[in-house]
This record gives C-alpha cells, structure tokens and sequence, in this order.
C-alpha cells in the first residue's frame, strides 16, 4: 500500500524532471566545439604563463577573439600553427622574443639606506622609491625570478637578473612584477622600433647619440670579441656603422664620463673597428628581417636619410622603393665626403648589403619632374618617405657673385665624386668654416692647388670638426682668419682674378652664443684668385612640392625645411613623412640616419594602427642627474690613437684613405677603458689604491 509521503515525493520528482528538461531547452548553453579543439593542441601545461587560467582559458580567449595564435607561451611555432589552422588563420613564422634586462648597476648602484624589511622589489619601490640611489635601475630583490615560472631567470653575481634565452618563453610574467619597468619582453621588430625613454638605463653617451645606438652594450660585447654581436647592436639603430665609423663627429664623445678623468673612450674608434672587421673578413653577417607584409612604401632620396628609412622598413617586413635622382646611392655621402674620407669602395659595400636585404631602387628620376606624391599614390605605394636632402646653397649676396671661377662647395665636391673635370685654378679661395668648407680645401690641396680658407671668425668658432682642421693645417691649407668677402674682381672677360675682403673684428654674443663678427671699417683688402669656393651654409630645395599652379598641400617651416611632427616625423598628409637634412636642414649624417629609423618607425605605425605615437616618457633632453663630472675611483689609461694610413706629405698628393682601423689588440684597449655607465653608475677601478681592469677584460685577457 503506497503511503501519502511516497506519493508526495513521487510528486516532486517529476515535477523536477519536467522543470529540468523544459529549463535544458530554454536555458541551452552552446558550447563552440572549437575550444576543445584549440585546447587539445595546446601544451598542457595549464602554467598560466599566457594570462589566462590554463589551457582551457586560452583555448576559449582564442575562439572569442581576445587572443592569437600565438598565445601559448611554451608551444612554439608548431602549436601557433596547429591554432591557426583550426582557426582558418593563415600562419607563417613567429618572431622569436625574450625578457631583455635594461639594467647594468646592480651592486655597482649606490645605496640611499640599507632596509632590512620586506625583501621584495615591489615593497621596496612603494618605500620611498627603493633604497637605490639610482631613480630607474633593479632594486636586486629578485622578484622577477620568483614570477618566473619556467626557471629563466637568476640573479647574477652583479646583482641584476640574467635570462636564460634557451629558456625563456617571453611570457611576460617577470615584466609585470618588475616595478622600475627593467624587465621588457622584446623581439627584432621592437628593439629597431624602440625610442630611448627616461626610464631606460642611458648612460651618457647614448643619450647624446642621434643614432640613439646602445653604446656602452657593443663596447662590452666587443671587448669580449663578440665583433657579431656588436654589429647586430648597433644595426638595431643604423645600417651604416662603416660609414659613420669613418666620418662621425662622434659627440657621444663629448659627454663620455671618462673626459672628466682623462680622455673620453675611443666610442667612434671601436665601432669602426667592428665594421672593418666584417667587411675585411669577406663575408656578410646576416641581417634578420620580418615576414613580407606586401605593403609598398616610396622612399624618396637615396641619401643617409633613405637608405636607413628604406633599411629598417624592409627589416619590419614592408617593401621599400628607393627613387634616387643621381646614377648611384649615397646622397652626401658619395658626393659631398672626399675619398681620402670614407672610399667609394667602402661605400658601394655597405650599400649593397643594404640593397640586398630586398630593396629596390629606381635610378635618375627626379621628384617633382618624373613623378610626384600623386602617381606614387595611383602606383601603389601606401606611404611616402620624403628625404631628398638639403642640395640648395646659400648664396654671399656681394657683386660679381656669379662670375665664371664662382662656384659652391657642394657644386665642387659633386664634380669630384662623379668624376667630371672640375677646372680648378691654381690659386683657390674657400670661403666658408664647416666641414663642406674644409672638404673643399683639403680636396683643393690634393688637385693641386694652393688654397687659401677664407672665415669672418676665428679658429676657436668654427664650426667643423677639430681634427678636420688641424688635418688640413697639416696639409698646407692657409687659414685667413676674420676676414669677410665683400666683391668679386674678375677680367674683361668675366674671368675672376681677386677677391676683395675685409677685415674684421668680434664684437658680443650673437644668439648662439658665439661673438658676433663687425666689420673694421677702411681695412678692404685684396686677394688673387683664380677659383673661389662657398661654403657658407644650404637649405632644402623645396620647389620640386609644388605644382604648376604654385600650391603645396606639404607645409614649410620659416628656416625653409619640411614641416613635420618632432616626434613622428609625420607631414600635413597622413600617409607622407620626411626626415634627416629636409626636416632638420643641413646637419650630420648620424643624424639623418637615425631620423630615417624614425620615420620607418611611424610608418610601421601608420600602416598597422593608422596613427603614429611616441611614449610620454621619450627621451629628447639630456637627463640632469647622470650629468655629473665627479667620477672618483678610477684609474688613468692612455687614449688610443687611429692609425695614419698614409703619410702627411703624401696626402697632398693623393685620395687614398687617410686614416686606418685599430687593430684587435688595440681595440681591446679602447674597449677596457669605458667605465660600462648605466644612469648613475659606472664601473670603478681602483681597489686599494692599485689600478685594475673591468671584469669583462679580465675574462678576456
């Protein structure tokens, strides 16, 4: 006999049942099958290193969109393509990245106390910034290494974390922690696109370079013979380290801490070493670059500006066309700097390994004449390099300027590189005090003439380069000093025989802090001469912009160059950047370089996220505090000194190259006297009184 409790309880489970099979059809939770596929392909190590919660958090951040085919920080290339596949992606490769430590100071880094608390990094920044002086570098604490879960990274006997590459899986997870933002999880295409920022560790020297190259990383990994390493290092910045090695005025030297000890570190000398190196040993290093992404930039200018637009570009994987209007590459390189300089040879080497990385290049067509912005946008091309140089000379505005005899120094210089008779006089008057003017001199000198070098200041207000002008004192080049021409004397024939100047006196300051030139009134004087030479300043030739009509949708600045964004280098149009001596007017090539990185930069930008950026915390000053000219602590060691390839009374007569590389012995030299600066530390080495050398030469005797 069934009891009223059991029919009660019947009762309620079918109503459960009825309740649970209607609330199955109308609360039905699809499941995308695709997530259980994506997570039976992933490693399975559900190690959270990715950010989601295991494996099966991934494969589901997947399938929703809000990850890629790469998110499985252990899988490697063979997982990502297995994800792509399910996923109807098209895969290809994966740029392979690492935890890079930004970081030299560790227990070289002064202590502002010694807190014996918590021995977390983390803690320590929250307690008044952490007990380093130093405002940017690792606290040592080594809280990275506990966030690692893959046992990549340990604290060195430095006092700084070290990755293991072979292990790292660039998870991101030591980056997260770090609270000083050391730790940066970078690839290929990152470490080229990347500006020096403040809480980088910038030692003095590579704040000042324009190239912004990594200075004091390919000295240390020079010094160990690393010559490879330290190629890859600076070609993150500039493709041209041969060039530059020959021709840089180098002012990284300028602000080298070891100036205010002894003499500042061979920084030029050690980069050209490298770079000779490579091409004496007759092969090329190999130079990575990304996938092809098929996207057509124009780089308008074959100069320094272009080709390290053009260089970085194809690196990040786009397909750059160089429209150069001369018959060969190099802009100023190859006909404004003279043999005895930097070889054309030299120059046609390094090109090529530019070229070869998969640039074309389109030869004597001029912008402006043989296309423009317009049918480079109908052929193609989804962004334009404008850097076409600053070719237009300054003229002296006094009577006869134009007389047969008159030319500019660059008009010279050109001449001479393309190999054209020149017709040089025998007496030679160069009026200007840059480095065109004293290439013009000392090329004068080696044609055969006696060359008179005409400046309305003196010598201590030149604007050239110091070694420069003492090498063609050497070379018998005449210097007048304070002296400003004022008329042209020529012939019945228009033929020039003097030139008129007068003689002048310095009078205050003018804006740029040097004095002011005045003429002394009734001191006209006379000088002969059968060619004159200007080389007194030039700007950007700009009228190829506009059209018949006279407009330009491109914007000019009052000094005559391009208009641009300082920090983008971005133009009135979108899709149209400038750079090097178009945007800053006439400067050095390590500048024209490293603005051409920059711009290749902010298209990179402009074709993947439509508008370029720059960080807030980017570098453009010299940072106060790392300036500092007390540097206690360290010994005394001899500058070393390029060699002369040829001798001083045979340069007169000859376009061989004047000076040579250091050797192997001497570089090593070079490279033990830099003191490895990060922002406030560098290394010390005196102990006891007695002088030692840096850990890394004492590895590497």
């Amino acid at each position: 006999m069934i009891t009223a409790s059991v029919l009660i309880l019947l009762g309620i489970g079918f109503t459960a049942a009825v309740i649970l099979a209607v609330a199955s059809k109308v609360l039905y939770v699809y499941e995308d099958p695709r997530i259980a596929e994506v997570e039976s392909v992933l490693a399975g190590a559900n190690c959270g290193g990715c950010g989601y919660p295991g494996c099966a958090g991934a494969a589901q951040g997947v399938v929703e969109g809000k990850a890629g085919a790469t998110v499985c920080v252990i899988g490697g290339e063979e997982v990502a393509t297995n994800v792509a596949a399910i996923m109807g992606l098209e895969f290809s490769t994966m740029e392979k990245q690492i935890a890079f430590v930004d970081c030299t100071g560790g227990t070289r880094a002064e202590d502002a106390y010694i807190y014996e608390g918590a021995k977390d990094c983390r803690a320590q920044h929250l307690l008044y910034n952490g007990s380093k002086l130093c405002p940017e570098g690792c606290l040592g604490y080594g809280t990275c290494v506990g966030a690692c879960q893959f046992g990549a990274i340990e604290m060195g006997p430095n006092g700084y974390p070290v990755v293991d590459p072979d292990l790292c899986t660039a998870c991101g997870g030591c980056a997260q922690v770090c609270p000083r933002g050391v730790i940066t999880i970078w690839g290929m295409s990152a470490r080229i696109t990347h500006l020096n920022e403040t809480t980088d560790c910038l030692a003095p020297c590579r704040q000042r370079c324009p190239g912004q190259i990594n200075i004091p990383r390919y000295i240390e990994q020079t010094s160990r013979g690393d010559y490879a390493g330290a190629l890859e290092t600076i070609r993150e910045r500039i493709p041209m380290p041969l060039s530059i090695g020959r021709i840089c005025p180098h002012p990284c030297e300028d602000v080298c801490r070891r100036d205010h000890v002894d003499e500042s570190v061979g920084i030029n000398m050690i980069k050209r070493f490298v770079a000779d190196w490579e091409m004496n040993s007759g092969e090329r290093l190999p130079i990575s670059c990304a996938p092809d992404t098929g996207r057509k930039i124009a780089v308008v200018g074959g100069g320094p500006a272009g080709l390290s637009c053009a260089f970085f570009l194809r690196r990040l994987g786009h397909s750059p066309t160089i429209f150069e209007s001369m018959p060969k590459l190099g802009g100023q390189l190859r006909y404004g700097i003279p043999e005895y300089r930097l070889p054309k040879a030299v120059l046609d080497w390094e090109i090529e390994g530019i070229l070869n990385l998969g640039i074309d290049v389109v030869y004597e067509k001029s912008f402006g004449i043989d296309y423009d912005l317009d049918s480079l946008n109908t052929d193609g091309f989804e962004a334009t390099f404008l850097g076409i140089g600053a070719w237009m000379n300054m003229t002296l505005r006094i009577d006869k300027e134009d007389a047969e005899g008159v030319e500019t120094g660059t008009e010279f210089l050109t001449k001479v590189g393309l190999g054209i008779d020149t017709g040089i006089g025998k007496k030679v008057v160069v009026i200007g005090g840059g480095n065109t003017a004293i290439d013009t001199a000392r090329t004068s000198v080696r044609l055969g003439s006696h060359v008179t070098l005409m400046y309305r200041r003196t010598r201590n207000e030149m604007p050239a380069n110091m070694e420069e002008i003492l090498a063609a004192e050497e070379e018998n080049v005449n210097y007048l000093y304070l002296a400003a021409p004022t008329r042209v004397i020529t012939d019945d024939s228009n033929k020039v025989t003097h030139i008129e100047y007068i003689k002048m006196e310095l009078g205050e300051p003018d804006a740029s802090g040097r004095r002011s030139p005045k003429p002394i009134e009734g001191s006209e004087t006379l000088l002969e001469a059968d060619s004159i030479y200007t080389a007194i300043g030039q700007k950007p030739e700009l009228s190829c912009l506009y059209d018949e009509s006279g407009s330009c949708s491109l914007k000019e600045t009052k000094w005559r160059t391009l208009d641009a964004n300082p920090d983008t280098l971005q133009t009135a149009l979108p899709n149209v950047f400038t750079g090097g001596d178009m945007h800053t007017g006439p400067s050095l090539v390590i500048t024209a370089l490293g603005e051409g990185r920059k711009a290749a930069r902010s298209i990179h930008q402009y074709l993947n996220e439509d508008q370029p950026y720059v960080s807030h915390k980017t570098q453009r000053e010299m940072i106060p505090y790392t300036m500092f000219t007390h540097v206690p602590d360290v010994g005394l060691r001899t500058r070393s000194k390029m060699p002369d390839l040829v001798e001083c009374d045979e340069r007169i007569c000859t376009f061989k190259e004047v000076e040579g590389a250091l050797n192997a012995e001497e570089a090593k030299h070079e490279t033990c006297r830099c003191l490895r600066c990060g922002l406030t530390c560098y290394n010390r080495d005196m102990v006891d009184g007695q002088e030692c050398v840096s850990e890394e030469c004492v590895k590497n005797p």
